[in-house]
């Protein structure tokens, strides 16, 4: 099994979980709370049980081999091992914290990447004890949350010296910008929705800060009071945070990023007078403020602070597009020196999730497929790379917000897809291309983190194959692709983007549609219905698979379409899991369409059973089944990117 976990960053906040913490001693403490959200980097691991043993392999940001690593599943042994405080001690006190609630044997992983930088105010120390966690709570289907994944990961972290907030676990969220409320012990958490994408950059300063001294500093102003500064300081960390971070919710909700990054530079503003005083020699943080206020980059950022226990670390800017975030990052490091990164917020989405198929044999591309999956021939795209047709439709899900693909294949394919998305070149071939290249070969790996393997064990048609998916789906509305179809919209949406609008509109099953002519209909699934947005939205009333042009003159015209010209299937779908229930039904009844268990029967049951809207998608797809198709494909493509 393959996870990712990314570190996280306080966008607002900092200080107010340990603060807050501070409750459960005085009562007239205010309550805190931080907004966060994850990183683009963070620890790639490939994991799997060990009958008796905890085995760590790592390799920190710099290519630094660690491990192996190993310890007996004994809890004395890795309670003895977290109280050391070295490498190895948060593995263990999560590993402790595991074995004395659950009945597990041991886990062996491999963190074969890592690019998260470490003590920067990311919480690298966080992702590893949330990686622990998440790979015992997956290995041994724990059936823990989120939520007690990140409890898990805090009670491992505390059982080291370290003795971090609350805070830094809420990278078991991910990319999803979360709200943590602290109340003595309890902690509540907001998932937050993002109006608009917006666009960071993250720099490290180069510089350094004693976060222990801060920590040391600010925490003599509680549980009580004495003077002035630590009134100030419990004041910031209270009333004027929980104000602050309440409209910042607000400002994120709405995709306002310019209220954001004033409330940024205000909130770093107050900080400096509340917080400074107290600690001085390290609040003071003059290559901080150099950053902040650097005239240069002023005409692209709306705002900007410090990060983690603030001091010279790590700033944060909030930009106005992902343009300025390039400009940004190209001009602090040619100018300064310093090493960014560049974090985007995405709106937010209630599809998370995309399952594309990818089992099928590829019968009408013999022998070629006896070589090469069809999945991963080759395509030129637009940015002039060649690539496996399957990296362009996932690239498209996940520029459009989708966060985990489920990629079903069979059992025996699986290397193939494992070795391009997930491991990078062979070392003597990664020294030859070229550090652009390398960058994206990491780049691809990034893909590869939001990817699931599905196996379909046999292959028993497209209806069924979506079914695999039904467990790793779970409870929630998808997206379906088609692996062996590219999708090419003719407007700035993606097609993706246009399909997860249409469900949000809809608030149903959508299906894309295009328009085909009639020479072309019997290739395709037709569709009728009442328009219910005029030649945008329909409520489907029947689905045909692949016509005959008679029939479809007979019984599938429909108003508002040129003579000749009918609704086709477009290969992409928003789904509700109602449908695995439907395909479960069929398959125990074995109930085919011909040889096979299709997806059109099962779509015209989840129609009656729930409504099923069609959406017109601005777009073409472009079908890599036959010879002739991807023959035309190459070429369509070849003139549209590059004459």
């Amino acid at each position: 099994m393959k996870l990712f976990v990314p570190g996280r960053i306080c966008l607002f906040g900092e200080h107010s979980d340990w603060a807050g913490g501070y409750r459960r001693i005085n009562a007239d403490i205010e309550l805190g709370r931080a907004l966060i959200t994850g990183t683009n980097q963070g620890l790639y691991a490939d994991v799997k049980p060990h009958p008796d043993k905890l085995i760590i392999k790592a390799v920190t940001e710099d290519g630094e081999p660690h491990g192996p690593y190993e310890l007996p599943m004994d809890p004395k042994a890795l309670l003895e091992e977290a109280l050391k405080g070295e490498f190895f001690s948060y593995a263990a006190g999560v590993a402790y914290q595991i074995v004395t609630h659950y009945q597990v044997q041991g886990v062996e992983i491999d963190n074969y990447r890592t690019d998260l930088p470490v003590k920067k105010g990311l919480s690298s120390s966080a992702a590893v004890c949330v990686l622990i966690a998440r790979a015992f709570n997956r290995l041994y289907n724990l059936k823990m949350t989120i939520r007690g994944e990140m409890e898990y990961a805090y009670m491992g972290e505390i059982t080291t010296p370290s003795r971090c907030g609350r805070m830094d676990q809420g990278c078991a969220y991910g990319n999803r910008p979360i709200a943590m409320t602290y109340d003595g012990d309890r902690v509540d958490v907001q998932e937050l929705k993002v109006g608009k994408d917006l666009y960071l950059v993250i720099v490290d300063l180069n510089a350094s800060k004693d976060t222990m001294e801060i920590l040391r500093k600010l925490n003599q102003s509680y549980p009580f009071a004495d003077n002035k500064i630590q009134k100030s300081v419990q004041n910031y960390l209270g009333q004027i945070n929980l104000e602050m971070t309440g409209k910042a919710i607000e400002a994120l909700e709405a995709g306002d990023a310019k209220r954001v990054g004033k409330l940024m530079t205000q909130a770093q503003a107050e900080f400096d007078k509340n917080m400074q005083p107290a600690c001085p020699g390290q609040l003071t943080a003059p290559v901080l403020h150099k950053i902040l206020e650097y005239a240069p980059i002023q005409p692209l950022v709306f705002g900007g602070k410090g990060v983690g226990s603030q001091g010279d670390g790590t700033a944060q800017f909030i930009v106005k597009d992902e343009a300025a975030q390039k400009e940004v990052i190209r001009i602090l490091k040619k100018d300064l020196g310093v090493s960014c990164l560049d974090l985007v917020i995405r709106a937010a989405r209630s599809i998370r999730k995309a399952v594309i198929p990818a089992a099928g044999f590829g019968t009408r591309l013999f022998p070629a497929s006896c070589a090469v999956k069809k999945e991963l021939f080759p395509i030129v795209d637009k940015d002039g790379r060649a690539k496996p047709a399957i990296m362009m439709i996932i690239e498209d899900a996940v520029q459009s917000g989708i966060e985990e693909i489920g990629l079903i294949v069979q059992e025996a394919d699986r290397p193939l897809f494992e070795s391009f998305f997930c491991h990078p070149p062979l070392v003597s071939n990664l020294n030859k291309l070229s550090q652009k290249d390398r960058d994206y070969a990491d780049y691809i790996l990034e893909l590869g983190s939001h990817i699931s393997f599905i196996i379909q064990k046999e292959q028993e048609g497209f209806g069924h194959a979506v079914y695999c998916a039904k467990e790793w789906v779970g409870d929630e509305p998808f997206l379906l692709m088609l692996g062996d179809h590219l999708y090419r919209s003719n407007e700035d949406r993606s097609c993706v983007s246009q399909m997860l609008d249409a469900y949000e509109q809809a608030g149903q099953s959508v299906l894309g549609m295009i328009e085909v002519p009639e020479q072309s209909i019997e290739r395709h699934g037709a569709v009728i219905g009442e328009w219910t947005v005029k030649n945008k939205l329909l409520s489907v009333t029947k689905l045909v698979e692949k016509p005959c042009p008679n029939y479809a003159r007979e019984n599938l015209r429909m108003d508002g379409l040129a003579d000749g010209q009918y609704l086709a299937v477009f290969g992409q779908y928003v789904l509700t899991p109602a449908l695995f229930d439907i395909l479960e039904a069929r398959i125990a009844e074995n109930k085919r369409d011909g040889a096979e268990f299709g997806l059109t029967s099962a779509l015209n049951a989840l129609r009656q059973e729930e409504g099923l809207t069609g959406a017109i998608i601005h777009g073409n797809h472009f079908d890599l089944d036959d010879p002739v198709s991807y023959l035309k494909t190459l070429n369509t493509l070849s003139r549209a990117d590059h004459h």
